[in-house]
């Protein structure tokens, strides 16, 4: 994982810098372990130049316009990969033509050396993720594949090493790094957004990952402000924490607008009757108990959750600023796993917030009915946005279920009842998120 952290660094115009070694010694101890040590124990090297310094989000590879998503993705790979991205374009029809399989078992095995700079890898992970789960899942829940073909799972395991990803489609592939404009000389709009993969099910599928997107670059200016509010708090700035506090809500006010999106672009039944089977991991799958076995690379099965908004960079990074701590018992050890799943300069940005000053008790300190109204203002948007999204998951997942709700001629036959209301992460979905809304609502500062 380290080294996939020093290549994602190197390839940005922001290298060497005390942030990226201080963060990276606590990821190289050891994945989840690390994340849920760090809480308790912070790094008190980094807690005090987050004092000193405060936050420069150019250095944790966020951009000031787009947030967490990947600036102008490329959308084609050079000649010799044409391989792979043949199948990654037409991965939708190969599905339905129960092709995939025999295509990538066709595949030669190609060198990931000839992959020039940060942008290329992300959309070999990107097309290597899409194949990927397009190969697994090609037979719906009645037959998914328990291995990878060496031509897959040997460059997609390297690519996935230089990034410090697992190999499995996350977020930060098939939201993050999955998008080109339609009029490149156009405005980034949902009318000017297309995705670069999809899965079967058209524009529901397209609808599906470019409204999350959309949600995403909402959460834009909310990251921006955090970044504010923590140099605010080192300067006892009070009129720049207060400006920050109100962009924040208004920022997460935007995401939860965006995310009504969804609506009009995703239909229920061809979500979850075609789309959600390519989205579930092989972690926590009772259809898939053993793993996955990535043939070339291991000898034994691994273990990876799909792809999930617990993988979202920018949510977390809005807990870790307004002080939310999750269930140690439930919800905490997942939330700080999907760290794992987020490309290593986010995730160290989430720790950098988390060893930053403590935005709920220096608002508390100050006594000001002001600032405390305002933080409240953002803990009550960021329920609300959870509230939504309980209501969408009902909408899109629940009653589906319920009603065994299915496109008409589906080639894919609807969930087990084993996968049906599981998060594609590998969660009890419901349970889970009303436990996270819940442990939202007990920060709010009652005594004003």
């Amino acid at each position: 994982m380290s080294a996939g952290y020093a290549g994602l660094v190197q390839d940005s115009p922001h290298t060497s810098n005390t942030y990226h070694r201080l963060t990276m010694r606590t990821l190289s101890s050891g994945g989840t372990a690390a994340s849920l040590h760090f809480k308790h124990t912070m790094d008190k090297d980094l807690h005090r130049l987050v004092l000193t310094q405060g936050i420069n989000l150019q250095e944790f590879c966020v951009s000031q316009e787009y947030g967490f998503v990947l600036s102008d993705p490329l959308t084609d790979l050079p000649e010799y990969y044409q391989p792979w991205m043949e199948i990654a374009k037409h991965v939708p029809s190969l599905i339905e033509n129960r092709q995939i399989r025999s295509r990538v078992n066709e595949m030669p095995l190609l060198s990931t050396v000839h992959l020039q700079g940060h942008r290329e890898q992300r959309l070999a992970h990107l097309a290597l993720g899409f194949i990927t789960m397009g190969y697994v899942w090609q037979e719906g829940v009645k037959h998914p594949s328990k291995a990878l073909p060496r031509s897959l799972a040997v460059p997609y395991c390297e690519v996935s090493e230089l990034l410090g990803l697992p190999p499995i489609l996350v977020y930060a592939d098939s939201v993050l790094a999955n998008w080109k404009k339609k009029d490149p000389n156009g405005y980034v709009t949902s009318l000017n957004l297309d995705t670069i993969f999809t899965f079967p099910g058209g524009n529901c599928a397209r609808g599906f990952f470019l409204v999350s997107l959309i949600v995403e670059i909402a959460a834009a200016t909310g990251i921006k402000a955090i970044a504010t509010a923590l140099n605010s708090m080192s300067l006892y700035d009070t009129n720049s924490l207060h400006e920050a506090l109100l962009d924040i809500a208004k920022s997460l006010n935007n995401m939860r607008e965006a995310f009504k999106l969804m609506h009009g672009n995703v239909d229920p039944g061809d979500f979850y009757g075609q789309l959600r089977i390519f989205l579930h991991g092989w972690r926590d799958n009772p259809l898939l108990p053993e793993g996955m076995l990535y043939e070339g690379v291991w000898e034994e099965p691994k273990h990876y959750s799909g792809g999930s908004a617990a993988q979202s960079s920018a949510i977390q990074c809005f807990d870790e600023f307004l002080g939310i701590r999750h269930r140690f018992d439930y919800d905490a050890p997942y939330l700080y796993r999907m760290r794992d799943y987020m490309p290593p300069a986010h995730r160290a940005l989430i720790q950098a917030i988390a060893a930053g000053p403590s935005a709920r008790h220096h608002i508390i300190a100050t006594g000001s009915a002001e600032l405390c109204h305002a933080y409240n203002n953002c803990v009550t948007v960021l329920v609300e946005l959870r509230n939504y999204h309980i209501n969408t998951v009902v909408k899109y997942i629940t009653i589906p279920v319920n009603k065994g709700k299915v496109t008409s001629g589906c080639i894919f036959q609807i969930h087990s009842s084993a996968v049906a209301e599981r998060g594609t992460g590998g969660t009890d979905l419901m349970c889970f998120l009303k436990s996270v809304r819940d442990t939202t609502r007990r920060v709010l500062i009652n005594d004003i």
